[in-house]
């Protein structure tokens, strides 16, 4: 039972380990400190939702739909774009300070909004969570338990990059880390997306 757990567990947070769109983005709310507790636990709960539901077995209707799939590639990829633009933007103009000194911090509805595009309009998700560990948790006499590992850490996972961030508050209290992190969150969304569009 303990080691069909752990290798959930292990296999959960090697999939959510790679630096990817949402992962930057609870980064970048832990390291401004701004409803980061809400970011974490969007994306924690989501995964879980989405692991539950690929070990109940609806990983096997995904795949039967075979609209759903181009549907959320290209949906996800403009939102990356969107957002990576967004950023860019932000690494040209400089100026950001951890307090967010001269700018507005976005609203907690505007944050819960992003966060959950994050997650829901993410195609890799799908594949990540209900597709493959969906299907490797089959293989286990008691899935569920497996399920329950990998659910554990994305929990883990999300809540120890949000608050583990402020570790790094010493370094972006400059404003041009900023603008570094912001040109690398960029141009992480846009490779993604190009992967995305590219298949």
């Amino acid at each position: 039972m303990i080691t069909t757990f752990l290798a959930g567990f292990a296999l959960g947070f090697s999939l959510i380990l790679a630096i990817g769109a949402q992962n930057a983005f609870v980064l970048r709310h832990g390291l401004m400190r701004l409803h980061v507790f809400q970011v974490c636990l969007i994306c924690a709960v989501s995964d879980a939702l989405l692991i539950a539901a690929g070990v109940a077995g609806i990983g096997v209707i995904t795949r039967a739909l075979p609209w759903f799939e181009p549907l959320m590639r290209y949906g996800g990829a403009a939102f990356l774009i969107w957002y990576g633009a967004r950023s860019a933007r932000s690494a040209w103009k400089g100026g950001h300070r951890m307090e967010a000194e001269g700018r507005a911090a976005p609203t907690l509805r505007a944050t819960v909004l992003t966060a959950l595009a994050f997650t829901w309009l993410n195609p890799h998700v799908y594949l990540d969570t209900m597709l493959l560990i969906g299907s490797i948790s089959a293989q286990y006499a008691d899935p569920w338990i497996f399920g329950s590992g990998a659910i554990l850490s994305s929990f883990t996972f999300f809540f120890g990059l949000g608050y583990g961030a402020r570790i790094l508050a010493p370094l972006f209290a400059r404003p041009r880390s900023w603008q570094v992190l912001d040109g690398i969150i960029a141009l992480t969304m846009w490779a993604i997306a190009v992967k995305l569009l590219v298949g």
